[in-house]
């Protein structure tokens, strides 16, 4: 309730909650989900510290949504599937909460998701989004993204500060607690 970044702007303004205001927080986890990205974050440059006003431009956009998708997912996704997950959180995240679909909806919406098999790995515009972003990136130095090292492609991550491939901000090692009684 109310954590920044997550919270609707009705409730921002008001201090009211909905039910559509939990449709928009849905929105930034959906939003969260297809990037790779945390809600709020300092350390990504400006512009991009919040995701849902970095993500807006880009939702609506079938040519460009695929610049939300995190790259980490390699293709292994369904284009479709991921269309309509970015068409429902451009919906989720409307600034007009009458506009935001039912929660119900949203569940029908992602029900059929799973059995999707157009996946974008060999789909030809994904490939050739692919192979822009290795060269404008491999080019520029920039270190984000994707590059090459010995010729070999290098996947980094968007989440990663260091780019390194696999980590992400999800994932955090915790050692399992030990039995009692358990001795070392």
């Amino acid at each position: 309730m109310g954590t920044y970044g997550y919270a609707a702007p009705e409730y921002v303004m008001t201090g009211h909650l909905t039910s559509k205001s939990d449709v928009y927080s849905f929105g930034v986890v959906l939003l969260e989900m297809l990037t790779g990205r945390r809600s709020m974050d300092k350390n990504r440059p400006n512009g991009e510290h919040n995701l849902v006003e970095w993500a807006r431009p880009h939702l609506l956009d079938k040519r460009r949504f695929y610049r939300l998708l995190d790259p980490r997912l390699e293709g292994h996704f369904s284009v479709k599937g991921a269309q309509k997950v970015t068409q429902l959180a451009a919906k989720c995240l409307s600034r007009d909460s009458k506009i935001r679909p039912k929660m119900s909806e949203v569940v029908e919406v992602l029900k059929p998701l799973p059995h999707l098999k157009d996946m974008a790995s060999t789909s030809y515009y994904f490939q050739t989004m692919q192979a822009e972003r290795l060269k404008s990136v491999s080019g520029s130095g920039s270190g984000r993204g994707f590059g090459s090292r010995n010729g070999q492609p290098v996947f980094r991550t968007l989440s990663s500060p260091h780019g390194q491939a696999g980590s992400s901000p999800y994932r955090h090692q915790i050692p399992s607690p030990k039995p009692k009684g358990a001795t070392t």
